[in-house]
């Protein structure tokens, strides 16, 4: 990775981070996560300057061109997002890495972004979930009454039925929906049924759901992708970004590599944290009811079943036993103001 890092790029990264003229910098690179369309670097170094040798850290992300289902430019999404408006948007409770650089051609696109050194993944506690679910309602909420201009300057977004799609797309593979209505599935039956009924309810179901507001869904918006630094949330990864509806996100919060021991707690802390945060700039009738728990087993239903098929540990099919069981206990209910 060192010889792909073009010196001259890094000190301008460099002045902007450190506001100041770069003589010489040593440094190294440490992969932090990455796959065959991406790659992202943290590079920790010294950089000499006129004041003295003054430490950094910074990290660059490389995105390959690549066709996500339904998608097809995400890849190279977040790099018209940094370079739109969309900062703006952002207060220090609720914000995104702050970019130093942009870098774009036909086939790949380079971020040079803040390293952001806070709590994160598993480790968020109650409270850090319930913050991350206020602060994204109120992020939404601003931005649908304000509707700032820049928005519709921003042209790749997903789509606004990009969740009803994705069920769709999970509930065509016959893998997943005859294994839950055969005879040698080893899922409780309970679990099964759950689906099963949401099936039968589906196109109720969003017809639901598509009458709630329309607002700027993360749409990747869980624990990894979530920091909370100084008891602020920040946001990494907003390459899926786009038009949603309302509840979308915290169905991700909630379900996507859950703390089930937590799982039931979290739902009802996060959405009455999250319609809170919304409804400080909406007006409440906005918000007619809750879709969270549907959300979820639409974004994640047959999802569980496909990783409890292809689990090769018991420990692992018992994780997304576990998980599902705790999605039947949570009860979605019409939101009250």
């Amino acid at each position: 990775m060192d010889n792909e890092i073009k010196i001259e790029t890094l000190n301008i990264v460099l002045k902007k981070l450190l506001n100041k003229d770069i003589i010489n910098v040593d440094y190294t690179t440490k992969e932090l996560h990455g796959g065959t369309v991406g790659n992202v670097q943290l590079i920790t170094g010294i950089a000499k300057t006129a004041d003295g040798e003054i430490p950094f850290n910074v990290v660059l992300k490389i995105s390959k061109k690549w066709e996500r289902y339904n998608d097809i430019h995400s890849w190279r999404r977040e790099y018209d997002l940094y370079a739109s408006n969309l900062g703006t948007a952002f207060s220090n409770s609720l914000r995104w890495p702050k970019c130093y650089h942009l870098e774009q051609n036909d086939n790949e696109i380079q971020l040079w972004i803040e390293y952001i050194d806070g709590i994160s993944g598993l480790d968020l506690t109650p409270d850090m979930y319930e913050h991350a679910a206020y602060e994204l309602g109120r992020f939404q909420g601003k931005l649908f009454i304000e509707k700032p201009a820049f928005l519709n300057e921003i042209t790749n977004l997903s789509c606004t039925d990009y969740a009803k799609k994705f069920y769709q797309h999970y509930r065509s593979w016959n893998v997943v929906y005859d294994y839950i209505r055969s005879n040698d599935c080893e899922i409780p039956k309970h679990l099964c049924q759950m689906l099963i009924e949401f099936d039968n309810n589906s196109d109720e179901v969003f017809k639901r759901i598509e009458k709630l507001p329309v607002v700027f869904c993360h749409r990747d918006f869980w624990v990894t992708n979530i920091f909370n630094k100084d008891s602020n949330t920040i946001l990494i990864d907003w390459d899926t970004t786009g038009w949603g509806y309302l509840g979308e996100d915290i169905a991700s919060l909630i379900a996507d590599e859950a703390d089930v021991e937590n799982m039931v707690e979290n739902y009802h802390r996060c959405t009455i944290a999250y319609y809170k945060g919304f409804s400080e700039y909406s007006n409440e009738s906005d918000i007619k009811y809750n879709c969270v728990h549907e959300f979820i087993l639409a974004l994640f239903g047959y999802r569980f079943i496909e990783w409890y098929i292809n689990a090769e540990t018991f420990d692992e099919k018992t994780f997304h036993i576990n998980t599902l069981q705790k999605i039947y206990e949570i009860k979605s209910e019409n939101y009250e103001v």
